[in-house]
């Protein structure tokens, strides 16, 4: 059930934003702890108490209480169930629907390395300068932190830059599972092209499921690419978007354009369109922005996103509604814009037609 703070103290309402660390900052812990997996043991999702997780994750000489204390903050916002005995004695806890994200697949994938990622020392430096980025927007608050971009701080810090990858894959590859199931826009598409495909994963799972299509170009950074493993039917090509695109029948690209300014933008899709022949199409899967603001999960979601990007990755890049998607496509030449929803999900589907 949707939570409405607005209908409590005005006093109970602001004590909990400010104490709102607490949320993220348990959870960072829960997944150190790898609490989930303890639980979850396969799937039998028996409820445990503290104690008895610590033991199973093998906490030995841990303090339960205080993992209980954490816990039972965690359940107030869903991610436990929590199972008192009958003499209200003794807690227990299992996992709920979300709780479940944060254990381990059998790829080794999970949300967790998501939740990871967003609380690394680094980032969590940048926190206290949001104000910076409306006071000097020329640079993000991660650079005043480090003296230098995210990206190129990754690039040198191979551990970050894996716990990073890891966190792309465990978001994307469920969204690409419901992606593939719930749309049907690569009809009559022979050649696609991923623009920043990485490795090519996302391109090899298309091209599996529209066997229609039998050229994938797998378009990314050079130093990327050139670590790309060899997929049959797709050719691993190195460049810069910002300079050309190669041809295909279509382009698809997921999560590329959120931390680019609108000016940056207008260039992608301009190269997109160059790429693209009469009837072509530009698929594009983005966190889109609701026109309204409403206390739901997914637009607080989306909006806490566009902070985060605000803060880490460029004060200027950001989420978008679906009429500024559309404005920035129909600048660079495409006549029209279609958005498809997947139920509960991050991303949205733009489909641009040239």
């Amino acid at each position: 059930m949707e939570r409405n703070i607005l209908s409590s103290s005005p006093r109970l309402v602001i004590m909990e934003l400010a104490n709102m660390i607490s949320v993220p900052m348990s959870l960072n812990a829960v997944v150190r702890l790898k609490v989930a997996d303890a639980i979850w043991q396969g799937g039998s999702n028996t409820p445990l108490s503290a104690a008895e997780i610590l033991s199973t994750c093998g906490g030995g000489g841990s303090d339960p209480e205080n993992l209980q204390r954490i816990l039972r903050m965690l359940t107030s916002y869903g991610v436990f169930n929590e199972h008192l005995s009958k003499d209200d004695s003794q807690r227990r806890y299992s996992l709920t629907e979300v709780g479940k994200t944060l254990t381990t697949d059998e790829t080794g994938l999970s949300y967790a390395a998501y939740v990871l990622q967003h609380h690394q020392d680094e980032l969590m430096r940048a926190w206290p300068l949001v104000h910076e980025a409306v006071l000097d927007p020329s640079s993000e608050p991660f650079i005043k932190a480090n003296g230098e971009s995210a990206y190129s701080y990754y690039g040198k810090k191979p551990m970050m830059n894996d716990l990073m990858q890891r966190a792309m894959s465990g978001v994307s590859v469920p969204f690409m599972k419901a992606f593939l199931n719930g749309y049907d826009g690569f009809q009559g598409v022979e050649t696609l092209v991923d623009v920043g495909g990485s490795a090519g994963d996302c391109l090899r799972e298309i091209m599996n499921k529209n066997h229609n299509i039998k050229t994938g170009v797998n378009f990314d950074l050079p130093e990327v690419v050139e670590k790309a493993p060899n997929i049959p039917g797709v050719t691993h090509v190195g460049g810069d978007m910002f300079k050309f695109i190669p041809s295909g029948d279509a382009i698809f690209m997921k999560w590329v354009l959120t931390t680019w300014t609108d000016n940056e933008c207008k260039e992608i899709f301009k190269n997109c369109y160059n790429a693209l022949p009469l009837g072509g199409r530009l698929i594009a899967c983005e966190p889109v922005l609701p026109q309204a603001t409403d206390n739901s999960h997914r637009t607080r979601a989306l909006l806490e996103g566009d902070i985060f990007v605000m803060t880490i990755y460029r004060a200027k890049g950001k989420h978008r509604t679906n009429m500024e998607y559309r404005d920035l496509g129909i600048s660079a030449g495409f006549t029209n814009c279609k958005s498809f929803y997947l139920d509960d999900d991050f991303f949205t589907i733009l489909e641009f037609h040239k």
